[in-house]
């Protein structure tokens, strides 16, 4: 493991993690084993997800001019369509506002799984928690000398790049994510101490109005939840008239899973090789497992839905539990589109309770649209974290979740990606869905040594 830490005990790392916690901590009320150290990452994987970023923002990029091109009738009509599905009409206005035409997410951090046979992106979050963890973990255990991916400031100054040249900052944090809101109070604080020259970050609820002309905005609430926001309309009036930064945009198009089956679509497959490059599309399709839209819309007698030889969706209930290493899971624009809510793991289910999600997939897609991707099992890794009533070092095989966070600094086609940190989540190992569960070992990536040669 690259790194000049010092000669601590196991122990002494965990209680110097463990000390160095607001006394707020960093998410209401919850909680994370400690690990002494961070999570190794290999070299040659920490350089795929260097490189990642570019990637990413080039598939962003795609999306956006596709949406538009869609809605000007340059590509076909069902794309804005399916997009649009399910959203109020000021909602789809605001995404079509010619002054937030090439706005995108300036935050890029997708959930990278290990799998036995390399890395597999399962989603892409524009609107991610993490952002103040990760920072803090970087900077905690950089304090013990550990050479963390991004060093002790990558997460921070890759935040504050991302509002130049605004004088002020507001975090708007909703009710509905309001469990995330200690991390971003510590993120602020450090911010407000720290930076030069000096900026004002604060933390605002959502009823808060009084933005200057020139601010910025980060927008840390999803789109599904505007009616409980009231301040939603002024912010993303302001952010329409550019008098206001607001990063995420109010565009749902980047808060849908579905974008990951349209990638997979052989109809786009020209569109996406000219935008990305033969290279990037490649990677991509190699990173992102097979995706499908539960469309109910009937198909013709002779058809049959791509790789799954279905010709209805209904035959999802009809497949063995063998051949359910599938995972359903709703697109976006619903209160179960994060946090592993509305997520169904096929091979987990009873054929019943299988059967009563397809259902309600298939029952959906007016409204929510379901996505189907292909499920690519993690890899056990060897992690350990510290029992702190037994007093000792507890081993704890699991598998693994990277994200990694990308800052997107500059606009248009100077617009770069600055790779901040790198949370592994680790849950134990008969945890088929992986997210931040109180069992889980929370710890920043670090780059791993080679081991010396014989």
């Amino acid at each position: 493991m690259t790194s000049t830490a010092t000669q601590s005990s196991p122990a002494e790392q965990a209680r110097f993690v463990r000390e160095q916690l607001p006394p707020g901590g960093l998410f209401a009320e919850q909680h994370w084993q400690i690990s002494p150290t961070p999570f190794p990452i290999g070299a040659e994987l920490a350089k795929e997800l260097e490189s990642l970023g570019r990637v990413l923002l080039q598939f962003y990029r795609a999306v956006n001019v596709l949406y538009r091109q869609s809605v000007a009738g340059k590509q076909p009509g069902w794309i804005a369509a399916l997009l649009d599905q399910g959203k109020p009409a000021e909602l789809i206005d605001l995404q079509r506002a010619h002054t937030l035409k090439n706005d995108l997410p300036r935050v890029l951090r997708p959930d990278c799984l290990l799998t036995d046979t390399g890395l597999v992106i399962s989603e892409l979050d524009s609107v991610p928690g993490g952002i103040g963890l990760t920072a803090w973990l970087n900077q905690t255990y950089s304090a013990l000398g550990f050479d963390v991916i991004g060093g002790p400031r990558g997460m921070l100054d890759g935040f504050a790049n991302l509002f130049d040249p605004a004088a002020a900052v507001h975090v708007v944090v909703s009710k509905e994510s309001a469990s995330y809101r200690p991390e971003m109070e510590w993120l602020c604080a450090q911010l407000q101490l720290t930076q030069t020259p000096p900026r004002d970050y604060a933390i605002r609820d959502s009823t808060f109005t009084g933005f200057a002309p020139g601010d910025a905005v980060y927008r840390f609430f999803e789109l599904f939840d505007l009616p409980n926001v009231p301040s939603a309309g002024k912010i993303f009036g302001l952010a329409a008239e550019r008098a206001l930064r607001v990063t995420p945009p109010p565009k749902p198009i980047f808060e849908e899973k579905l974008l990951l089956a349209l990638l997979w679509n052989r109809h786009l497959r020209n569109y996406w090789r000219q935008e990305l490059g033969e290279s990037f599309y490649q990677r991509l399709l190699r990173l992102i497992p097979y995706t499908w839209v539960i469309d109910p819309t009937p198909l013709p007698p002779h058809a049959a839905i791509p790789e799954l030889n279905l010709t209805d969706w209904q035959q999802l209930k009809t497949l063995s539990q063998r051949e359910r290493h599938l995972i359903l899971k709703i697109s976006g624009y619903s209160e179960e589109a994060w946090g592993a809510r509305g997520v169904y793991l096929g091979s987990d289910l009873s054929t019943a309770d299988w059967s009563v999600a397809v259902d309600k997939a298939i029952g959906a897609f007016s409204r929510s649209p379901f996505v189907l991707q292909r499920y690519h099992k993690p890899r056990l890794v060897d992690a350990a974290h510290w029992d702190f009533e037994q007093n000792q070092l507890v081993p704890m095989p699991g598998r693994v979740r990277l994200c990694p966070y990308y800052f997107v600094v500059g606009d248009n086609d100077a617009a770069r990606t600055h790779l901040g940190g790198i949370l592994a989540t680790i849950c134990p190992a008969d945890k088929k869905i992986i997210h931040g569960m109180k069992d889980a070992i929370l710890a920043p990536g670090v780059i791993q040594a080679e081991s010396p040669s014989r």
